[in-house]
């Protein structure tokens, strides 16, 4: 029998003497056997590299034999899998219980009426689509766990004694046994009565007559579902048992976001979110204002120039728009006396941080005013109020399946507008141990969250409005201060100590707006076919004073949620090192 080992012969040495060459597969590795003289160093080494390389190659078969092995089992199990079930059953076939769909290319319509989870009712039949979490087989039965929208989830059952026929009742047991978890499936049965601790729709199940894969899952999944969906506490507590739960890291769960999404809290993130833009809406809606669509492709920077991206535009430079702010000052000029937006906004910040995105949704407004600025706070106090209140109401189920994985309070508010001047915040800043210097810097991130808690503790809420901030941190288009114009009529709004919201009075004199403008060395900008020259231009012909406020969605469900990072509250993210999915 010829060996499986392929060794190198003397031939392959020649630089060595034919008794040394052949001396070089002695069992000694240390002296010649052939005349007990010591091997060279040389010699040693090949003996060495050549015992570790049959070592290798041993190995290397068992684990190929192994794998030859596993295949085959595999192939006689898919062979034996699809020997018992159809793969080419329409949704017409009234007579296979069991098989595979062919591929819906809308064939048909209106074969059947499908029913929720839900909305399933003891002692009528339903058909229902939706993914199977998991399938335990037991002897002659077969407990399926259905999930539906992410956290609806219901028992299907099957017993081998309820088909008459003993070889259809062992293909049906076969058929499920062999689904795979995270596939779509039709599952046609009578709803019964029981009780399913473990399952959402905990009062009924249903016992299985037909089910049909409609698109099937791999068998590998990039992480199981079971393991996303504990809390980090309870991982954490994990690790020093003799079984500790993985911890799953954000990028590998962002790598696959479409299965992290399936997460019951993480996809319930996303629901609130929609439910925020429809109460954002609702709101603002019932206060008298527009909604609008501005451009996103822009001749010239939105704000100051710093952080956007550039493209190209048919031979000139374009950028993607910092936020709406311009055009909604001139939807003012317009006479749209109140105008807001639901928007995508774009910067180009190279901040890797846990509240910073590059691409997020901004939630805009701005509104003509009579005398003063606080008109403008007191629409967004009812607006935030509505928002608060909504989530704890109308979406009630949904933030108890996100506070299941990850624990929060629901955010305390004040009936009437919470608002610090910026002189007072800064005496509270330094009071709690900050060096604020002269007073006039932007604050830090450590002493927002610092100014949170003291307002937390003295005036009992999580939201407030910190305004007049220095005229020198804010954009040109802010109004100074009538009295001091080293401040400004402009104002940051918080939860929990963290910005979610700026906003000011906007200059709307033509030749003020100028002034300051060269102020701030960005004089270029109002030059023809400059990006601030028709927006200058606009308040030339007259225009209500005004006050708006630009919003981030993402900062208010990922800080209203009690979050660990904003990218939990986008469903695809973007940061400086994240382009795909």
């Amino acid at each position: 029998m010829a060996s499986r080992h392929k060794l190198v012969g003397p031939a392959s040495f020649p630089h060595l003497s034919l008794v040394n060459q052949f001396a070089l597969y002695s069992t000694n590795d240390t002296t010649n056997d052939t005349n007990d003289t010591p091997r060279t160093p040389e010699e040693i080494n090949e003996i060495k590299r050549q015992r570790e390389a049959r070592k290798a190659e041993k190995e290397a078969a068992k684990l190929a034999k192994k794998a030859k092995k596993a295949a085959q089992a595999a192939e006689r199990e898919a062979a034996d899998h699809a020997n018992a079930i159809r793969n080419d059953i329409t949704f017409s076939d009234t007579t296979s219980i069991c098989g595979d769909y062919e591929v819906v290319t809308s064939k048909t319509s209106g074969t059947r009426s499908y029913t929720p989870l839900a909305s399933t009712s003891p002692g009528s039949p339903a058909w229902v689509r939706c993914r199977l979490q998991s399938v335990r087989v037991k002897g002659g039965s077969v407990f399926l766990v259905l999930r539906q929208d992410a956290f609806n989830t219901m028992q299907g059952v099957f017993f081998k004694a309820d088909l008459e026929d003993p070889g259809e009742a062992a293909r049906m047991i076969k058929y499920m046994k062999g689904l795979t978890a995270e596939s779509i499936v039709d599952v046609y049965g009578d709803v019964v009565d029981a009780d399913v601790k473990s399952c959402s729709v905990g009062d009924r199940e249903i016992k299985v007559k037909r089910v049909h894969v409609v698109s099937k899952s791999s068998p590998v999944l990039p992480f199981e579902l079971e393991d996303a969906a504990r809390s980090s506490e309870e991982v954490e507590a994990s690790q020093d048992t003799e079984r500790p739960f993985p911890n799953l890291g954000q990028e590998l769960r962002l790598d696959n976001r479409w299965m992290d999404l399936r997460v019951p809290a993480n996809n319930a993130i996303l629901r609130v979110k929609s439910g925020v833009c429809q109460l954002f809406r609702e709101s603002l809606y019932s206060q008298g204002f527009t909604e609008i669509q501005t451009p996103k492709l822009i001749g010239g920077e939105s704000e100051s120039g710093a952080g956007v991206f550039k493209t190209d535009y048919f031979g000139a430079e374009a950028c993607l728009a910092q936020s709406p702010q311009l055009y909604k000052q001139m939807a003012i000029a317009s006479d749209f006396p109140r105008v807001f937006e639901v928007g995508p906004v774009f910067r180009a910040e190279n901040s890797n941080t846990r509240r910073h995105l590059c691409e997020f949704v901004g939630l805009d407004l701005e509104m003509a005013i009579n005398e003063h600025y606080t008109e403008t706070l007191a629409v967004c106090h009812k607006m935030f109020k509505h928002i608060f209140e909504g989530l704890e109401t109308r979406y009630a189920a949904e933030m108890k399946v996100i506070r299941a994985q990850y624990s929060s309070e629901p955010v305390e508010f004040t009936e009437e507008p919470c608002i610090i001047h910026w002189e007072d915040g800064i005496k509270m800043i330094e009071d709690a141990g900050f060096d604020v210097g002269d007073g006039m810097q932007d604050l830090t991130g450590a002493q927002e969250l610092a100014l949170g808690a003291v307002v937390k503790e003295k005036y009992k809420t999580d939201f407030f409005i910190l305004d007049q901030y220095p005229s020198s941190i804010r954009p040109f288009y802010t109004m100074p201060m009538a009295h001091d114009e080293r401040f400004s009529n402009s104002y940051d709004m918080f939860i929990r100590g963290q910005e979610i919201c700026s906003g000011a009075q906007r200059c709307h004199d033509a030749g003020m707006l100028r002034d300051i403008i060269k102020g701030k060395g960005l004089e270029e900008g109002l030059q023809e076919g400059g990006g601030l020259e028709k927006y200058v231009k606009s308040f030339e012909n007259g225009v209500s004073p005004h006050a708006g406020a630009g919003i981030g969605l993402e900062r208010v469900v990922f800080l209203a949620l009690g979050l660990d990072n904003v990218r939990k509250a986008s469903m695809f993210p973007r940061d400086p090192n994240r382009l795909t999915p």
